[in-house]
């Protein structure tokens, strides 16, 4: 069974989430992990289960204006690397231009360690935009947290794991 993991990241931690994710999918799935600007025109016809995840902006994703403020801030904070497609196409410029297909599909974001109703969840718009295009979701949206200095919150690699797990698990016992 294959399944592609597609992300956006502006500074590394929805990457690391999505490559943490595609880790434990590789205990039921041959496993593609592409950044959104490599998965432009990439073909999903033979995917069991496509996973979508992406950096909590604004309450939701990210827009071109977002990323430019993205830009900015890493330029002003010696801190924060930039990654490397960050400045390119999002994940609703990639949604716009995803063929209506019939699957199944899991969504996922990063944000803020703080309540939901203050930061927003990207992992819904995501949702909405899968199932808009025909695809079932295989569980409730997922959030990682990350902390006010932009990190990983402790423990969230593993859990992204485990979720990994879980959605091969149930991907597998759908059938």
């Amino acid at each position: 069974m294959r399944a592609v993991v597609v992300y956006e990241s502006m500074f590394g931690n929805t990457h690391e989430v999505a490559e943490h994710v595609a880790e434990g999918l590789r205990d039921g799935f041959e496993v593609e992990l592409l950044a959104v600007g490599e998965a432009i025109g990439t073909i999903l016809h033979d995917v069991e289960l496509l996973v979508v995840g992406g950096p909590t902006h604004v309450h939701g994703l990210s827009r071109p204006t977002s990323r430019r403020s993205a830009s900015q801030q890493a330029a002003d904070d010696d801190d924060l690397d930039l990654e490397p497609d960050a400045e390119g196409p999002g994940l609703r410029e990639w949604f716009d231009g995803l063929p209506r297909h019939t699957g199944r599909s899991a969504a996922f974001d990063t944000r803020v360690d703080a309540s939901a109703m203050l930061t927003g969840r990207a992992s819904k718009g995501i949702a909405k935009r899968l199932d808009r295009h025909g695809y079932d979701l295989v569980c409730p949206p997922e959030s990682f947290l990350v902390d006010k200095e932009n990190h990983l919150v402790g423990g969230e690699a593993e859990r992204a794991v485990g979720w990994g797990r879980h959605l091969a698990s149930v991907t597998a016992a759908a059938g």
